[in-house]
């Protein structure tokens, strides 16, 4: 029964780890997402301020500026496919969070299930004595 046991909090053990890592994996991806989203919206004040500035223009430097501005609006469009992209793995790296979650609980449920049994055995080995054995293993248990 001490090999189940041992057996079983091995497995609560492993459980645990995975979930560590299942959780880290969240917060990698959610760290990703949000350094996604600042540069987006970096890129998008800047193009806000590209065309802010009022004063002396001529054709070549609005012509500058308007490629810039086409540049990074394809730049921002990127950053958009890439923030959905993360947010999907986010989701996916949640999921794996959950089931390594469950079954680290799982892990924790068979344990105590075989602490139980253990017991239970050593309950019934006690019963199953005599009584002069009985009163014998009591005196020695106090």
């Amino acid at each position: 029964m001490s090999r189940l046991i041992a057996s079983r909090k091995r497995l609560l053990r492993v459980r645990h780890v995975q979930h560590s890592q299942a959780v880290s994996a969240v917060m990698s991806a959610r760290d990703e997402a949000s350094q996604i989203e600042d540069n987006a919206r970096r890129i998008a004040k800047v193009r806000e301020e590209l065309f802010d500035g009022e004063g002396v223009t001529n054709g070549a430097l609005l012509a500058s500026r308007r490629e810039l501005a086409g540049r990074l609006e394809r730049a921002g469009r990127q950053l958009d496919g890439a923030l959905y992209d993360a947010n999907r793995r986010i989701d996916q790296r949640d999921a794996e969070r959950i089931v390594a979650d469950r079954d680290r609980e799982i892990a924790g449920r068979l344990k105590d299930k075989a602490h139980a049994a253990r017991e239970a055995q050593r309950e019934a080995r006690l019963a199953a004595l005599p009584s002069y054995r009985r009163m014998q293993n009591k005196g020695l248990e106090e």
